[in-house]
């Protein structure tokens, strides 16, 4: 089959890059032709812009324009490390379509031309973000006699708001297949009386340790902590530090921005490293769902923090989900429960019976593009 996928894949940020090359390369495995679509609206361009002015007090005049500037670009100069990182990681690992399209109009225009369509995975259905309300994002540009479906596509929140219930419905409704990232998402589309939706594993799990190391060549000679943190949260550097303390070991950080406290800071490296880090770390530390995707698929000792945004459903789900719900971590924390040992044995038989499920959901849809193929 001829397959695209559409993303939030170009966004500068781990678990997005992550999960747009899972699903292509997992898809590319079961023996399609794949390409993840170049989708890239204005709202989701504003990385790494030396000259944008984001403070709109600042742009009165050129005056005030020139100082905002000028104590912005300095500041902004090493961030391109990064973007480099990123940029290189899409080019070796992600197949994209020739054409970059800019708006769902744009896709419309020029629908490229496959079997089937999947949107997903991760947080393109938040509505606290643009792509959620953008219909790109719902495959709205697919016409109706192709196969569309989701993968693991994320709400990342208990509920949505009213105002965006009746576009979200028909256009959901117009799939051939629903598959939602978090049991949440089911229930959110019950709700609005979509009744097919099922609840399918993030595709980072559709691989396995062994295709993950082939992205992986990075080692570390030395016993560390790991810390990923949006939030500067104190909590997080408590339990990092105390587990240092006890145990000896150093801290990495893979923050955007460098922390004081740690040991050695991965701050400009792209999506390999991230990889790299937890699977040779000693203990994970984050409020980040793919780092607690990842410190799963390699078995590591690790504790999440709840986020400062309303995004903590997809944390809180897959963790009661895996029956690791322990490993979710709040102020009353004592060290004796971070460092209690984890038994992934029960988590483990949960995972593969659930990831069988998703594997099959992804062969029965293709199987749709089959038989429509057989009857014309």
């Amino acid at each position: 089959m001829k397959i695209y996928t559409i993303t939030c894949h170009d966004v500068y940020n781990y678990g997005a890059s992550l999960q747009a090359y899972a699903l292509m390369r997992y898809l590319i495995k079961c023996d399609n032709d794949v390409e993840i679509i170049d989708y890239k609206p204005d709202y989701l361009s504003n990385h790494y812009k030396l000259l944008s002015i984001h403070n709109p007090k600042w742009k009165k005049n050129i005056i005030t324009k020139s100082i905002y500037l000028v104590l912005k670009i300095p500041g902004r100069i090493p961030g391109l490390n990064r973007k480099k990182a990123f940029d290189k990681f899409k080019k070796d690992y992600l197949k994209l379509t020739e054409l970059r399209y800019k708006s769902n109009e744009d896709l419309k225009k020029n629908v490229p031309i496959g079997d089937v369509y999947l949107c997903g995975s991760d947080q393109i259905w938040n509505t606290l973000f643009q792509n959620g309300k953008d219909p790109a994002f719902y495959l709205d540009f697919v016409p109706d006699e192709k196969i569309k479906a989701s993968y693991a596509a994320s709400f990342a929140t208990d509920s949505i708001p009213e105002k965006y219930k009746p576009m979200i419905k028909e256009k959901i409704e117009r799939l051939d297949g629903v598959g939602v990232r978090e049991k949440s998402g089911v229930e959110i589309l019950k709700n609005l009386n979509i009744k097919m939706a099922v609840n399918v594993v993030d595709p980072v799990f559709l691989l396995d340790k062994k295709d993950w190391d082939v992205i992986t060549k990075e080692e570390y000679g030395e016993k560390y902590i790991l810390v990923y943190d949006f939030d500067d949260n104190q909590l997080i550097k408590k339990i990092a530090l105390d587990i240092s303390k006890e145990k000896g070991y150093k801290i990495y950080s893979l923050n955007p921005g460098k922390l004081k406290y740690a040991d050695s800071n991965f701050t400009f490296h792209g999506p390999e490293t991230f990889v790299s880090l937890i699977r040779n770390a000693q203990f994970v530390i984050a409020n980040s769902f793919h780092a607690a995707v990842f410190s799963i698929i390699y078995e590591k000792e690790f504790v999440i923090v709840n986020r400062k945004e309303a995004i903590n459903t997809r944390m809180k789900d897959l963790l009661e989900d895996l029956k690791l719900k322990n490993r979710l971590i709040s102020d009353t924390f004592t060290l004796d429960d971070v460092l209690k040992k984890i038994d992934f044995s029960d988590s483990k038989k949960i995972l593969n019976e659930k990831i069988g499920f998703s594997k099959k959901y992804l062969r029965d849809v293709i199987s749709l593009s089959e038989r429509m193929r057989n009857v014309l």
